[in-house]
């Protein structure tokens, strides 16, 4: 990813945004703050020609040392091309980009209707936690959140 994608990033972010399924955010936010909130050395885009058709980014969970190699995983494909195939390149991707940048454990959080993103996130040996119930409300309906994580084979072993 570079920052001349900036711009088709936010608008497959905002795509998600719409669906009502991908994250509790209302609005896309600015570059700036994305930039910020995402870990530089493990962002990556699928792209055909110059559109970018989708991307995947690791965002640290917390800031204590202890947790330098646990971070966050997200991945965004636009609406039309979902089924494809792309999603599973970028999850491959971002797990091996993780481990060759110190992660040991990758986690998400999922909303239960979005099946698709939770067999994906399975199949690449993410394991479900748990379901926070009614852990955030989203124009005014409770939302549960599935909890997954991946264990690295190879970092942290």
């Amino acid at each position: 990813m570079q920052n001349k994608d900036s711009e088709q990033v936010l608008a497959i972010f905002q795509e998600g945004i719409d669906t009502g399924n991908a994250t509790f955010e209302k609005e896309t936010p600015t570059w700036a703050k994305w930039d910020h909130e995402h870990i530089t050395s493990c962002r990556l885009v699928a792209r055909v020609d110059d559109q970018v058709i989708g991307w995947a980014a690791l965002s640290p969970t917390s800031s204590r040392e202890a947790y330098t190699g646990v971070a966050e995983v997200s991945i965004y494909l636009r609406i039309n091309r979902a089924g494809g195939g792309v999603g599973s390149k970028l999850l491959h991707a971002i797990i091996e980009e993780s481990e060759l940048n110190g992660f040991w454990t990758l986690k998400s959080g999922i909303f239960p209707e979005n099946k698709a993103s939770i067999a994906l996130h399975k199949k690449y040996g993410f394991r479900v936690l748990g379901t926070q119930e009614r852990i955030g409300m989203m124009n005014g309906v409770w939302r549960d959140v599935v909890q997954m994580e991946r264990r690295s084979e190879v970092v942290g072993v």
